[in-house]
């Protein structure tokens, strides 16, 4: 099923130099895909091209800011002209936050959306004649955060949110025309950036420093995901929630807000 499905398929990983989206690209490669890593610093990007070269059937790396128009015209140019077109772009690159709603800066929250939103409408802009061509795949990285929004996490919901709705849309109005829309909706993931400490904020629980700020879940391993998120793609499948028994918190929010705040309280606690 992997190799007759993604083999020799040109694959665009945004964010691709760590984390998930290098996770994503080495389940790629394994499956001898040609992979297209995309990342803001070329170094990172070396490193973990060296990794995939062994088993994927060709491997670019792009250093480019998602967060540019002109990048992302450079990407896309790039790509059509070295392999003819795209099969699966799979929107990574992203970021998080921690501080109170409304102690966030406006300037915060553009940030926050031009890099976890508006980066992926570029590059979806972009990508979109040619996967519409090949029937291919739009995966967008939105996170729980795309279906509720927890204390403390700054302008971070209100992106992963307007992507959760650029999700939709591309699905009613593109999926007739072939393109395949996966919105992934995960907790935090366990790798070595959930270590980072975000600037101390006496104001903020301690919770709030957290992955997921105090989600008490268990990391996600980025391999399974990653795997996961294939497996989704072969199925054309619409949405991947991780993990499953947080659909009870997210179905209970739509019946009753206050039932899903309540829940939401006690589910980020950090305890």
């Amino acid at each position: 099923m992997g190799f007759s499905t993604w083999q020799n398929k040109v694959c665009v990983v945004t964010g691709g130099s760590a984390g998930l989206g290098l996770a994503v690209a080495r389940a790629l490669a394994a499956r001898q895909a040609k992979v297209v890593l995309v990342g803001r610093r070329e170094e990172p990007l070396q490193q973990a091209a060296a990794g995939l070269t062994a088993t994927a059937a060709d491997v670019l790396i792009e250093v480019a800011d998602v967060t540019c128009q002109e990048d992302v015209d450079r990407l896309q140019q790039t790509v059509i002209e070295r392999f003819g077109g795209a099969d699966l772009l799979c929107n990574c690159a992203g970021r998080s936050a921690r501080q109170s709603v409304l102690d966030t800066p406006i300037e915060e929250f553009q940030q926050l959306l031009d890099v976890n939103f508006l980066a992926a409408v570029r590059t979806t802009q972009a990508f979109a004649p040619a996967l519409i061509q090949n029937r291919g795949h739009v995966v967008n990285i939105g996170s729980l955060a795309s279906k509720v929004a927890p204390r403390y996490l700054a302008g971070y919901p209100a992106s992963k949110f307007a992507l959760a709705a650029f999700s939709q849309q591309l699905r009613l109005e593109l999926g007739p025309q072939g393109l395949h829309v996966l919105l992934v909706c995960p907790g935090p993931i366990h790798r070595d950036e959930t270590a980072i400490r975000y600037e101390a904020d006496a104001r903020l629980p301690a919770s709030a420093q957290q992955p997921g700020a105090g989600a008490n879940i268990g990391g996600i391993d980025s391999d399974w995901l990653a795997e996961k998120i294939l497996h989704a793609c072969e199925r054309r499948r619409l949405e991947l929630i991780v993990p499953w028994k947080v659909r009870v918190l997210l179905t209970l929010s739509q019946l009753s807000p206050r039932l899903g705040d309540w829940l939401l309280l006690r589910a980020t606690s950090g305890k």
